[in-house]
């Protein structure tokens, strides 16, 4: 076995070059643990691989922010330069939802293994996840108003990556509140899960928009930037799941505070508006993979951005056997065990490289102090 870290010049370096990008292996590990379970027939029986996942990827997001708090602590006159790089500032909303995988867990994994108090500590950070999951939604998208340099034919879809950790806090949240003990708690984590749904998602469509537009005039973003067609699924399999959720949590916990009528409205709604960006988010889907055959054709360079193939697909899956499961359908499950199988494959092949590249030094690399200021 090669030398741990041989191509930096310094052990000390994986801490001066670590970027918040590395938290989007969180992001899919964690979304890879959530939907295993949920395959039809066979979940059961990989119940136990989704919690090891899950226990594993808590020891992951442990170690990441450990290694970018180091960072700040010993080097923050150059951790601060990422609030100026156009590209790398945009993987903060990767550390917010990243956390939300791992709150997601403790729900479907926790309780069985330590209790219903894993709850209280699951909500307490879910409060957490809003807060840096708002303030990532509007300080990037600031920063990109007033200090950033842009250009339509640079743009690719990184730019969701700050914007939807908002709505991924949202159906989160659904997963929380009825677990909830106090009826009034579980009205405001409702609530406040549809706002967040609503912080995010119309801005994420807006970009989406944007982005349709940049690739016709301008084509296919550089091959270094091929995994970034995928994240377009995100903001879609999200919302559609979010609104899943939300509604499937609705009915009983508005009936409680005299809502009956919305809450049943907003079952349906959910239904329908979970049906509507299931179809959307096939053309995307559609749309990745032609496109992802097209770059792996003239070949492309593995980097950090390869994790963007998992976690937009995840949620997507995830929503998928949400659908089939409100539906009673179950071409749902079959289409959802389908993309969960082409999930577990590409997180198999992401972080096979991710651990062979990271060993040896090379994906420790911070763009924002390669430039000078």
């Amino acid at each position: 076995m090669t030398k741990p870290l041989q191509n930096l010049a310094h052990p000390r370096e994986m801490i001066r070059q670590f970027t918040p990008i590395w938290f989007a292996a969180t992001m899919g590990t964690g979304i890879l643990a959530l939907a295993l379970p949920q395959i039809p027939v066979a979940g059961s029986y990989l119940h136990g691989v989704g919690t090891a996942l899950w226990l594993f990827n808590i020891a992951l997001f442990a170690l990441f922010a450990g290694l970018y708090a180091a960072r700040w602590m010993m080097f923050g006159h150059e951790a601060r330069r990422i609030f100026g790089h156009g590209t790398v500032s945009m993987f903060f909303g990767t550390i917010p939802m990243g956390l939300a995988t791992i709150i997601n867990g403790g729900i479907a994994f926790g309780i069985s293994l330590f209790g219903e108090g894993i709850v209280g500590i699951a909500h307490a950070l879910w409060w957490l996840d809003v807060a840096m999951s708002i303030t990532c939604g509007v300080l990037i998208p600031y920063l990109m108003f007033t200090r950033h340099e842009h250009r339509l034919e640079g743009m690719t879809a990184i730019w969701l990556l700050p914007v939807v950790a908002a709505e991924v806090a949202g159906a989160s949240g659904g997963q929380i509140a009825p677990h909830l003990a106090d009826a009034g708690t579980q009205f405001t984590v409702l609530l406040t899960s549809y706002v967040l749904w609503a912080y995010s998602v119309p801005v994420a469509f807006g970009i989406l928009t944007i982005l349709t537009l940049r690739m016709a005039l301008h084509k296919l973003p550089h091959e270094s930037m091929a995994a970034s067609c995928w994240l377009a699924l995100g903001p879609i399999g999200t919302g559609a799941l979010g609104m899943l959720v939300l509604g499937g949590d609705a009915p009983a916990i508005m009936a409680l505070h005299g809502l009956r009528e919305i809450g049943i409205a907003a079952h349906g709604m959910g239904v329908l508006a979970g049906l509507l960006l299931w179809g959307f988010g096939l053309w995307w889907w559609l749309m990745a993979c032609l496109i992802t055959a097209r770059y792996w054709r003239s070949g492309i360079p593995f980097n950090l951005g390869w994790w963007g193939y998992i976690f937009p697909l995840g949620v997507y899956t995830v929503a998928t056997f949400r659908l089939g499961a409100m539906l009673d359908c179950g071409f749902f499950g079959v289409a959802g065990t389908v993309f969960c199988v082409m999930l577990a494959i590409m997180w198999l092949v992401v972080a096979a490289k991710t651990l062979a590249s990271g060993w040896a030094g090379n994906l420790f690399v911070s763009p924002c102090i390669a430039t000078p200021e």
